[in-house]
């Protein structure tokens, strides 16, 4: 990585502030799914243990600026106390005279949770008198926050950049290696799988996959586009007009690069989402009225068969309406026949490991990233604001 983790720096009774992803789901004040609070626990034991005086920040929801009360973070401190059999401390406000008090009565091997930082505006604004205020909080700086690294927000790179010493946590440290491991000495075959509704999204990420993977396996609406680009009529499928040419181009360079690309041979067919007329039929037979909603279990074969030898697995989108129970069983198969493999396996984003918990193989991944945007910028090769204010510290 290049950076430093939390086990090369000193950390007993200093003040640590630990940057952490808390945007968890919340409803009548009570978390509702703690999957990224544990991923920060390793990181915050390990503290506790050294002896630290332990800051935790994190924004949660979209208050643009404003203190609204539905998205406080009090219910995590709750939830974390919960989880460490630990009583942790919750500030009011993560900056000021309140959040100053709070941390000034911490002793070694407590923990505070700020409020949202997205309270207040300096924090997606990277204002230099909010990241001030912060960094006056620490000593030292901790990212673990990976799905938060591609914004350069006042937590992200504000603080780092004011702090004597700063450091990635275990789960940001851990989340880089198996990223940089796959697309930097993956294991061969080397094979991506790349979903979800429009290839506009990730145009970057398809360009840098090509010169780095053996296959590629393009599915979801997004494959739409593709076909359509080898003269197919789709029906009422989601296509790309604008993007045709740029799918071109792609399926081109994977050619001159000896890249095989994998489309969908058949489809889950259907007059609307309800899957009204719903039926399976080849690409090329798509009717006129009907929309392609899932890809076909000759697919589902097709694609199981080049995933089947594979050393290094990438997946990032789903390949249906997975969310319709009519059209989950491509999207499925697949996240099935991906946790069946050997490979390292390797998936991100949201709907992807909502895909993967519906097929009831989350446990068979080698590594699942929680950072949507994140994940995706990594693969089209972006060095991450958050990854790179820690190199230049270390």
């Amino acid at each position: 990585m290049g950076i430093r983790d939390l086990s090369q720096i000193e950390v007993a009774g200093r003040r640590v502030l630990v940057r952490v992803d808390y945007n968890v789901p919340l409803s009548q004040g009570q978390v509702v799914d703690d999957t990224r609070i544990r991923a920060s626990l390793a990181t915050i034991k390990y503290l506790m243990e050294k002896g630290a005086r332990i800051i935790l920040c994190s924004h949660l929801g979209r208050p643009k600026g404003q203190r609204v009360p539905e998205l406080s973070l009090k219910p995590v401190a709750v939830k974390l106390s919960e989880l460490l059999g630990k009583s942790v401390r919750f500030a009011e406000d993560c900056i000021g005279e309140v959040a100053e008090r709070a941390v000034e009565e911490l002793a070694h091997g407590e923990i505070l949770l700020l409020e949202n930082l997205r309270f207040h505006k300096g924090e997606t604004k990277n204002d230099p008198a909010f990241a001030e205020a912060l960094a006056r909080l620490c000593e030292v700086y901790v990212n673990d926050a990976f799905s938060v690294s591609h914004r350069a927000h006042a937590s992200v790179v504000g603080i780092p950049e004011r702090v004597p010493a700063a450091a990635a946590g275990f789960q940001l440290k851990r989340e880089v290696d198996y990223l940089t491991r796959a697309l930097e000495a993956p294991e061969k075959p080397f094979v991506a799988v790349v979903g979800g509704a429009k290839i506009s999204g990730k145009i970057e990420v398809l360009r840098n996959l090509i010169s780095k993977v053996d296959k590629l396996i393009i599915g979801g609406a997004m494959a739409n586009t593709f076909l359509a680009a080898e003269g197919l009529s789709l029906g009422k499928s989601l296509v790309e007009d604008s993007e045709l040419e740029t799918a071109r181009e792609i399926l081109l360079s994977a050619d001159e690069r000896g890249v095989k690309v994998y489309l969908p041979v058949d489809a889950v067919v259907a007059e609307d989402e309800e899957g009204r007329g719903m039926q399976e039929v080849s690409v090329s037979e798509v009717l006129a009225e009907a929309a392609i909603y899932d890809i076909g279990s000759e697919t589902v074969r097709l694609f199981s068969g080049a995933l089947s030898e594979a050393g290094t697995i990438v997946w990032n989108g789903p390949l249906g309406l997975f969310e319709k129970p009519p059209f989950a069983k491509g999207t499925v198969g697949i996240a099935r026949a991906i946790a069946e493999s050997s490979a390292l396996t390797l998936a991100g984003g949201g709907d992807t490991l909502s895909a993967i918990r519906k097929a009831g193989v989350i446990h068979a991944f080698s590594y699942l990233s929680t950072g949507g945007g994140a994940f995706l910028e990594f693969l089209e090769g972006k060095e991450l604001p958050g990854i790179a204010v820690l190199k230049m510290k270390s």
